[in-house]
């Protein structure tokens, strides 16, 4: 008899802790490209030239050659999921914090920049919120003025409670123009 009250506990704190989970919203960032763009100062006018302003303003016309390249003409679209396993640098830890309102697992602190030659990569933090370890999934979308460039998967490695890790999520190769990127948690 008490065998049988005991499983009947145990079965309705489960049902009662997996409603709870279902209705924990999930966390994401959106984030645009960080401006770290190289700049020249010319020394006769003092004037800085970025990638941003060179053929801009009163001074002249932009040259045909200028308007080669349009980033916003970019059509581009790399076909299916890439696949990652990124690793993980602890950064901290706080206690567990999950509840009702508080998500599993979140992501902040999102930063998008290109490495010159490379890939553009997103640079963020996930916390694991939670009492127990959980191995997130996070789906990153690579943009370039709202269209698609490149869809990407991490798999994160476990994480154990209240752990707080930086990771590098790896889009497309800079050749494509990427302006936005946008990741969000997909489970738990």
């Amino acid at each position: 008899m008490q065998l049988a009250k005991t499983i009947l506990a145990t079965f309705a704190g489960m049902v009662l802790a997996s409603a709870v989970w279902a209705q924990v919203p999930r966390s994401s960032v959106d984030v645009a490209a960080t401006p770290g763009v190289p700049e020249f100062r010319d020394p006769k006018t003092g004037q800085v030239w970025t990638p941003l302003n060179v053929g801009q303003g009163p001074l002249r016309n932009p040259t045909p050659n200028e308007l080669a390249f349009d980033p916003l003409g970019q059509a581009v679209r790399l076909q299916g999921v890439v696949i990652q396993r990124p690793g993980l640098a602890i950064t901290g830890w706080a206690a567990p914090s999950s509840g009702p309102s508080v998500p599993l697992v979140t992501i902040d602190n999102a930063s998008l920049r290109a490495v010159a030659g490379r890939r553009w990569q997103v640079v963020l933090y996930v916390n694991n919120n939670s009492a127990g370890t959980l191995a997130p999934m996070i789906d990153c979308r690579f943009t370039n003025a709202g269209k698609l460039v490149e869809e990407t998967r991490a798999l994160l490695p476990g994480m154990g409670a209240g752990v707080r890790a930086g990771l590098t999520v790896h889009g497309p190769k800079t050749d494509l123009f990427v302006d936005r990127a946008h990741c969000r948690i997909v489970s738990p």
